[in-house]
């Protein structure tokens, strides 16, 4: 038990070594240091470099990678030159590289691979890239947890992975070094899962913007000579951000539907979606927490306006109080908050921290069935908004339909191809095609027709 104990402390005060003193390089070693590493800065003037984690030591680079077996490169590739007299230092040391660029496709090989064919007698790793000077001061969380690795070198990269396990960090293992290109340009990328949803969002937004504002605003003064353009700021705003939340909630759900009736379709769970649909159901969490923010958006607006019938009655009483009207007022501003209030809890469930905590079941449950019921709610809001408008003829402006009765078009047809599949005879061939039942001949409907 000694000896393992021995073993295990000269481990944990190995000495490594960094080249580089800017805030990365200052960051991680830091952090090495707390963890109980002796950490060792390589630098052009080791006697003014700037001001460094107390407890390091500070060399030229050749003095600081020779007692060293691993050593973390914080630089710029353009300065990487200067690596190549070193090489008889680094000849069986281990070199992560820890450097991205600019913008994409700026090199024509990777920086690791590149430092490797600089300096072919040492072991390259790349890692660490995807981190922040931020995330090493202050330790993994949620969010930046994964250190990403990739090399040639089993050996190397298996004690990476260990200084990466000891700052408290998860460790995936990508491959050889020729994955090195994917991973810098990993910190690269800007929202790549919410660009269609975001597009999507701004595209619905501007259309029912200028839908309502030519039916209400332009109308009215084209008409009747009326200015109401002060509804812009609050009424149409208060108008476009429900249409928009609906039809994005519809979205979530209707790429599930059309997958289920291709699976029925072809009779097997073993084919490939097409890629519109890959990509359309890979951005239903990112579609589903816009469509939160901008129900979130409709929930404030209303705040600002009188809502209930009661009270407009109560500061007005040459209105004649209608009860059928309090009913379905009250009823539809009910639905709304019922549905908000499931809205809400499909985005908390949908957090990291969260969902990592449920079991894959309760993770469905809520996601699909409350999810579908919160499209239910939600659309039934609409319905009682809507009433017995759809009947009023000076409801159509200009011969267009009201910005609800689209918004309505959507969320239906999805509930109605829901209901479709949760019919007994259909939801029984689905469950069999999801667990391994194959059509085996598709010709023969008389002995394996998926409706029976």
């Amino acid at each position: 038990a000694h000896t393992t104990h021995t073993h295990a402390s000269t481990r944990h005060q190995e000495l490594l070594c960094i080249f580089g003193t800017g805030d990365l390089g200052r960051s991680l070693g830091q952090r090495l240091l707390q963890t109980g590493y002796r950490v060792v800065y390589g630098s052009r003037r080791p006697h003014s470099c700037g001001l460094l984690p107390q407890g390091a030591q500070v060399r030229s680079h050749a003095a600081a990678a020779e007692p060293a077996s691993l050593v973390f490169i914080c630089i710029h590739r353009e300065h990487y030159d200067f690596l190549e007299t070193l090489a008889p230092h680094f000849k069986g040391k281990v070199l992560v590289d820890v450097s991205n660029n600019l913008k994409k496709n700026l090199y024509p090989e990777a920086n690791a691979e590149y430092l490797q064919r600089l300096i072919p007698g040492a072991h390259v790793v790349k890692g660490f890239n995807t981190l922040s000077a931020w995330a090493l001061q202050n330790g993994p969380s949620d969010a930046n947890r994964q250190v990403y690795l990739c090399g040639n070198s089993a050996e190397a990269k298996e004690a990476v992975a260990e200084v990466a396990t000891k700052l408290g960090f998860t460790v995936l293992d990508k491959g050889s070094l020729s994955s090195a290109r994917e991973l810098e340009d990993f910190p690269l990328q800007l929202f790549p899962e919410w660009r269609l949803p975001l597009r999507l969002a701004f595209g619905l937004t501007v259309f029912f913007f200028f839908y309502l504002l030519i039916r209400t605003v332009v109308s009215a003064y084209v008409e009747q000579g009326k200015d109401i353009s002060f509804r812009i700021m609050a009424s149409l705003a208060n108008k476009v951000f429900p249409i928009v939340s609906l039809i994005m909630l519809s979205l979530c759900y209707l790429p599930g539907v059309i997958a289920a009736f291709l699976q029925l379709y072809r009779g097997t769970k073993y084919k490939r979606f097409p890629d519109w649909l890959d990509r359309w159901m890979l951005c239903r969490k990112q579609l589903g927490l816009l469509a939160l923010g901008f129900a979130s958006l409709h929930v404030l607006y209303t705040l600002i306006i009188p809502i209930r019938y009661y009270v407009r009655y109560r500061l007005n009483h040459t209105i004649p109080f209608d009860t059928t009207m309090a009913w379905r007022t009250d009823s539809y501003y009910a639905m709304g908050i019922l549905g908000f209030g499931l809205y809400l809890l499909l985005g908390i469930t949908s957090l990291p921290s969260v969902s990592n905590a449920l079991s894959w079941r309760e993770f469905s449950f809520i996601q699909s069935k409350l999810g579908y019921l919160t499209l239910f709610i939600c659309t039934f809001h609409t319905y009682l908004y809507g009433w017995d408008k759809f009947l009023w003829v000076s409801g159509y402006t200009w011969y267009t339909p009201p910005g609800y009765m689209l918004s309505l078009v959507l969320p239906s047809a999805v509930m109605l191809l829901k209901l479709l599949l949760v019919l007994p005879c259909v939801d029984r061939s689905l469950t069999r095609i999801r667990q391994g039942w194959e059509r085996s001949d598709p010709e023969d409907d008389s002995k394996n027709s998926l409706l029976t």
